[in-house]
């Protein structure tokens, strides 16, 4: 059934990813990075009944929006380059799928117990709004320099 529900999670956030893209363009990964800051923070505490893990199941899929959000601001900047783009944005993706497991993994060995996977989740999620922050920073930059030449 969680399998269904993620799943089902994973389809929605799909879509609304590539939605979520169409109305805020790069800023939607902003977006989408801090619900999954939040939804992975709030995930140890819907370990207590299964209603509740089903519920954060599903909100977490939803993070999924991410592939959309990334691979289409991808096409629009790799001009001449885009397939080159897009096996680098799988290449991370799959790097990240390896690093995240590996995280949470670490933290449950050391005794944190099952639930600090979503802490640790959250943690990286707010990394990754850090780099978010960065390359909107550096497109802004450019967008202003463009502007002014």
């Amino acid at each position: 059934m969680a399998l269904f529900v993620f799943g089902l999670g994973g389809f929605v956030g799909n879509i609304l990813g590539g939605w979520l893209f169409d109305r805020l363009q790069f800023k939607s990964v902003g977006v989408i990075l801090l619900w999954a800051a939040v939804m992975l923070a709030l995930f140890p505490l819907a370990t207590g009944s299964i209603w509740s893990i089903l519920i954060a199941c599903f909100m977490v899929a939803l993070m999924v929006a991410m592939g959309p959000a990334l691979q289409t601001h991808l096409m629009d900047v790799a001009h001449g380059a885009q397939t080159l783009a897009a096996a680098s944005h799988h290449a991370a993706f799959n790097l990240a799928n390896a690093i995240g497991p590996w995280l949470g993994g670490m933290a449950i060995s050391a005794g944190m117990g099952w639930q600090v996977t979503g802490y640790v989740g959250s943690a990286t999620a707010v990394a990754g709004l850090a780099v978010f922050f960065m390359a909107q920073s550096q497109q802004n930059n450019k967008s202003a320099s463009a502007e002014a030449g």
